[in-house]
C-alpha cells in the first residue's frame, strides 16, 4: 500500500510540474524587447508616370475599320467583273421552313401522292410535307431530289470574299429509336 501511495504521490508531483510557467515569461519578454527595438520602414511609392497621348500624322486618311471602305473595294471588284453572277433571290417571299437551320430539320419518312414523292420533315414537334423545289433552311436552300433516305438540298452561302456560292447538303433519315414488339 506504500509503494502504491508513493507511486500517487510521484505522479501527482510530476502532474503539477508540467503546469508550471517554465520559459514563458522568457519568451514574452523578448517578443516585447523585439517589438520596441523593430522600426517599419515602408517605402514611398514611385510617382506615376505621366501619359503623353500618341499624335496621329494622318488623321484626315481613311480609317480602316470604316465600313464604306469595305463596300467601296466590293463595289469596285463588282465593276471589275468580281464574283460569278450567283446570288439569291431576296425579292421572293420566304416560306416557313426557311426560318429554321437545317440542323434543326429532322426527315422522318417519305409519302408518294399521285406519283409526286413528299418527304416528311419534322421541326421541334411540328411536321411537314415538302417536294424538290422547295426552299428550306435559312441559307438560301432549294431541294434538288427526295429518295427513300435523303434529301438533298442546294444552298446558296456567301464565302470568305463575299462572292455567292452553291453548298450541297442533306438531310438523313432519322430512325426511331421505339422498339417494336
Amino acid at each position: 500500500m506504500k509503494t502504491l501511495n508513493f507511486a500517487w504521490l510521484v505522479l501527482l508531483t510530476a502532474a503539477l510540474a508540467g503546469c508550471g510557467d517554465s520559459d514563458v515569461q522568457e519568451v514574452r519578454a523578448w517578443m516585447k524587447q523585439v517589438d520596441a527595438q523593430t522600426q517599419v520602414r515602408v517605402p514611398p511609392l514611385a510617382e506615376p508616370k505621366t501619359f503623353i497621348p500618341y499624335a496621329y500624322q494622318h488623321k484626315d486618311d481613311l480609317d480602316p475599320f470604316n465600313p464604306n471602305k469595305l463596300l467601296a473595294e466590293l463595289a469596285k471588284q463588282a465593276a471589275a467583273g468580281g464574283g460569278n453572277g450567283l446570288k439569291p433571290d431576296t425579292e421572293r417571299r420566304k416560306e416557313l421552313l426557311e426560318t429554321y437551320p437545317l440542323d434543326t430539320i429532322k426527315m422522318v419518312g417519305t409519302i408518294e401522292k399521285k406519283g409526286v414523292v413528299h418527304a416528311v420533315l419534322q421541326v421541334d414537334r411540328a411536321v411537314h410535307q415538302v417536294v424538290v423545289g422547295q426552299h428550306l433552311g435559312q441559307n438560301y436552300g432549294r431541294i434538288t431530289a427526295i429518295n427513300e433516305n435523303t434529301v438533298n438540298i442546294k444552298e446558296i452561302v456567301q464565302d470568305a470574299t463575299g462572292d455567292w456560292v452553291e453548298r450541297l447538303s442533306k438531310l438523313e433519315l432519322q430512325e426511331s429509336k421505339e422498339n417494336t414488339k
